[in-house]
C-alpha cells in the first residue's frame, strides 16, 4: 500500500501552512538522518519517506515505523491526515 502527498504551504490556509512549519522545526527535520536503520526483525513496518523544501533547503528522510523519532512523530501524523483528505 503506498500512500503519498504533496503540499506546497503557499496553497494552505496560514494557520495549517504555519503549524506545518512549526513541526518541521520542532522535528529538527533539517539535522535528521538521510536514513535511520532498518528493522532487524519484523517485516510489516510502515517505511516512510518525507521531503521537505523550504527557505532554499532540501532535505529528504526515510525511516521505518519503529524508528521513527518522537520529534518526527508529530510532523508525519499530520502529514499522514493530508494523505488521507
Amino acid at each position: 500500500m503506498r500512500t503519498s502527498v504533496n503540499l506546497d504551504t503557499k496553497s494552505l490556509p496560514k494557520d495549517e501552512a504555519d503549524k506545518l512549519h512549526e513541526l518541521v522545526d520542532k522535528a529538527g527535520f533539517f539535522n535528521l538522518p538521510a536514513s535511520f536503520p532498518v528493522p532487524k526483525r519484523g517485516a510489516d513496518y510502515f517505511q516512510y519517506r518525507l521531503t521537505v523544501e523550504m527557505d532554499g533547503r532540501k532535505h529528504t528522510v526515510e525511516v521505518s515505523d519503529p524508528e521513527v523519532p518522537a520529534s518526527l512523530r508529530p510532523l508525519l501524523q499530520s502529514l499522514m491526515a493530508y494523505a488521507r483528505k
